[in-house]
């Protein structure tokens, strides 16, 4: 399978796979059709890579002209292959990998405000859902008109109530589905979170 940065300073650059099969890179096709959805949101943007497994869409943003990339997860082996991916793209310094449980750092409150969030995680545990929930009832991680983007299997969708993220796309290309989301404040709650 092709993975490999698609745009942008680091083109064309080949990217390591996790060892193993507990992550699934998302494919060239809809990893293409996101950054042409995201395309003006991607430039100086503060990138969060939620699940991150290889790296790939925050080293897409990244290499797109994102100011900076953090990118979560807690398998080690994922962990070595982002800091690789990283260096062969040559973007080690506009970006920084934590090794953490996601869900747990999506609940932490002294944490850097993101422009985008990506959020692909395990297939069929129904964590999808809960990492958005928790984005939800935590959007300190959230600048205003942040944007949240689920990439999920057509079959784990289900209907998500949500208090700031408003849903506003969805777009499938093979047994990739992915659900965009606006973080919608009220004006009270951004002048209570920049106290």
């Amino acid at each position: 399978m092709s993975h490999r940065v698609i745009a942008g300073k680091a083109k064309g650059r080949r990217l390591q796979l996790v060892p193993g099969n507990k992550t699934r890179p998302i494919q060239d096709r809809a990893k293409e059709a996101l950054f042409s959805i995201l395309q003006d949101d991607v430039p100086g943007c503060y990138f969060l890579d939620v699940f991150a497994g290889t790296g790939a869409v925050g080293i897409e943003a990244l290499s797109r002209g994102a100011s900076h990339a953090r990118f979560l997860d807690i398998d080690r082996m994922a962990i070595r292959t982002i800091h690789e991916n990283l260096q062969i793209t040559g973007l080690a310094t506009a970006a920084d990998v934590i090794q953490t449980d996601s869900l747990a750092y999506l609940r932490r409150h002294h944490v850097p405000h993101a422009d985008i969030v990506y959020i692909a995680p395990p297939q069929y545990h129904g964590i999808w859902k809960k990492a958005l929930l928790a984005v939800d009832d935590n959007p300190v991680h959230l600048n205003p008109n942040a944007l949240v983007v689920v990439q999920i299997d057509p079959d784990e969708e289900e209907p998500t109530e949500t208090r700031w993220l408003q849903r506003y796309d969805q777009r499938r290309y093979g047994n990739t589905l992915l659900i965009f989301y606006e973080y919608e404040p009220e004006t009270d709650q951004v002048a209570d979170s920049d106290t």
